[in-house]
């Protein structure tokens, strides 16, 4: 296998793969048998035909698509290791030549976390929050909540504004499909095709995905600035912290779900996100 890697100028992966022939055959052969367990030929019992008669019914072209599902994770995880790449989406796969009696080549997508250049964030947050005007007590008693919300939105935005990162493409339309996928459930939920809800409220397909899109673009600039804020800071959260918050969780089964280690490891990666803006606050 030869894989050639290209980074794109916002940090998206292309991992160009050549499977040789050789390989192919193996796996062609490999996925013939795989498919001959579970066809049924009139005149053998299941999964005895010989594969000759196999190929001959089911054809070439269902063969190879069983092949290239046989081969494509091998090669791609194959190419990541040898690139010494952490990928944190699953690959865009493009064939790009898939001739018989030659080696194949296809395109692989991907990306890895970008990188987050924070510069000189404190005195960033420093300037926007020194602007912010002095609250009276007494005055309005909605004044506090509505205080601490504007705090936050101002630090937010010096953070997005002073901190440099570019967020790769396919990285943003992973999350951007994700926020769709959440939009057609909601909406099942309600008995409403998503046409229907976008009508309701007056928009286009492309007008939501363009909100979506701006939405996840801030999103995942802001938790990857302050997970690398976490990073440089040294942010720790202790078990009993976790363990404290879950605790107070009233819904028992939904306490229950919070067992298991990837649970934890959420609840704690919000706890320190929780103390980074914490301290921000208080700059």
């Amino acid at each position: 296998m030869i894989s050639a890697l290209n980074r794109l100028e916002d940090g998206t992966l292309e991992l160009t793969i050549t499977i040789p022939q050789e390989r192919i055959k193996q796996s062609y052969q490999q996925a013939l048998q795989n498919l001959s367990e579970k066809i049924t030929l009139k005149g053998f019992r299941k999964g005895k035909a010989p594969l000759k008669i196999v190929e001959e019914k089911l054809g070439k072209q269902e063969i190879y698509e069983e092949t290239l599902k046989e081969i494509l994770p091998n090669v791609y995880l194959e190419s990541v290791k040898k690139h010494n790449l952490k990928p944190v989406v699953n690959p865009q796969i493009a064939v790009v030549s898939l001739e018989e009696n030659k080696d194949w080549q296809i395109k692989a997508t991907t990306c890895e976390l970008p990188k987050v250049e924070l510069g000189d964030y404190k005195e960033a947050v420093k300037k926007t929050l020194s602007s912010e005007k002095i609250w009276v007590p007494g005055k309005d008693k909605q004044a506090p909540q509505e205080n601490e919300n504007q705090r936050l939105e101002k630090i937010f935005q010096a953070l997005l504004e002073s901190v440099k990162i570019k967020i790769p493409a396919i990285l943003l339309e992973d999350e951007v499909n994700r926020m769709l996928s959440r939009l057609i459930d909601q909406t099942a939920r309600l008995g409403l095709t998503v046409e229907q809800y976008l009508a309701s409220v007056n928009k286009t397909n492309e007008q939501i995905k363009k909100e979506y899109q701006q939405q996840a673009e801030q999103t995942l600039k802001l938790e990857l600035i302050l997970s690398q804020i976490a990073e440089v800071e040294k942010v720790e959260v202790k078990d009993e912290e976790v363990n404290k918050m879950i605790e107070a969780i009233p819904d028992q089964d939904l306490k229950k779900s919070f067992d298991s280690q990837e649970q934890k490891a959420y609840v704690r990666q919000l706890l320190r996100k929780r103390q980074v803006i914490d301290n921000l606050s208080k700059l």
